[in-house]
């Protein structure tokens, strides 16, 4: 029987993990080790690892970073708390906030200045969803799934909006706004779709996979939203069966019995080297030809945190690169 993969593209790092893991490379060549981080950087235990080999020291509190050693934010976001515990502790701080993120936060803090109650979508106790409640604590109302939608209160039904987890899946997030609606038909969106554009362009691919492939195998961690997000879309819309791995060696052989097509993609906070690593696992079972699945492209990138950039400026002036 024929064996082969559906690759699809795009997957892997969007534009605000390349910058998040970007900004502790350069600030360990910077400043030098201990970099400290708060929280996972982003949500990859590969990824987490090896930036602790090059000195990065990953710290649930601000707590425990010495005072006066450099702290970056997570991708993730913070509470304005966190930012004002830095500053008491004296620390230099790099906001490594992945923009869209930033972007949530400043629409919560808007319609909590004008008064809104605000219904936000997502996961209680992913750290994104309890830095943008830190917004707006006294204002802001999880919404964790379509049964709460149905028993949500607010003060004012004719003053109330939506906010959403950027990482959230696209058709649930639009069956609880749904829901929402039914009882706030006042319901105010916000300026933009707050789902990111990586989240719904992989989603996009994967559902195109998964339509073809008995078997869709996506690369990513457990607590990585968006990557769970790809498998229960994956299985939302054809395949038989969609697993989630951390690494090649997580595959287990009974899943490739009577399998002639298999999707692979992986998450917004993998590196591609994960995914390679897949397809010279897979091929060892016969799976060896490979077709690239494209239904759209990225052209998305951001730069480094602005406090960053002005130290790697200073240190490229004080050591000009020299000529032979």
């Amino acid at each position: 029987m024929p064996r082969r993969i559906l690759l699809a593209t795009p997957r892997g790092y969007c534009a605000g993990v390349d910058r998040a893991v970007k900004t502790v490379e350069y600030a360990l060549q910077t400043y030098g080790a201990p970099i400290y981080v708060r929280k996972q950087i982003v949500h990859n235990v590969y990824v987490v690892q090896r930036l602790e080999t090059l000195g990065a020291v990953f710290v649930d509190t601000t707590e425990e970073v010495p005072p006066g050693a450099t702290l970056i934010f997570s991708a993730h976001g913070i509470a304005p708390a966190v930012r004002e515990e830095a500053a008491t502790f004296r620390l230099r701080t790099i906001d490594a906030t992945c923009p869209l993120v930033t972007k949530v936060h400043k629409e919560a803090a808007r319609f909590a200045a004008e008064g809104y109650d605000i219904l936000l979508i997502g996961h209680e106790g992913h750290e994104e969803v309890v830095g943008t409640m830190g917004e707006a604590p006294q204002h802001i109302h999880l919404v964790d799934g379509t049964d709460v939608a149905a028993s949500i209160q607010v003060h004012d039904p004719n003053k109330v909006a939506w906010l959403a987890q950027t990482t959230l899946s696209v058709d649930e997030t639009l069956a609880t706004v749904t829901k929402l609606r039914e009882r706030f038909p006042m319901l105010t969106d916000p300026p933009s779709d707050d789902i990111c554009y990586a989240t719904q362009n992989r989603q996009t691919a994967v559902k195109e996979i998964a339509a073809r492939a008995q078997l869709v195998i996506v690369v990513g961690s457990a607590n990585s939203s968006n990557s769970v997000r790809l498998v229960e879309v994956a299985r939302e819309h054809g395949t038989a069966a969609a697993y989630l791995v951390d690494h090649a060696n997580e595959i287990d052989e009974s899943w490739l019995l009577e399998v002639s097509t298999i999707g692979v993609t992986s998450g917004a906070s993998v590196p591609e080297e994960l995914v390679q690593g897949v397809l010279v696992h897979l091929a060892k079972y016969g799976f060896e030809e490979v077709e690239d699945i494209t239904p759209v492209t990225e052209h998305m990138i951001f730069s480094l945190p602005r406090e960053l950039r002005h130290d790697l400026r200073n240190a490229t002036h004080a050591h000009p690169a020299t000529s032979e």
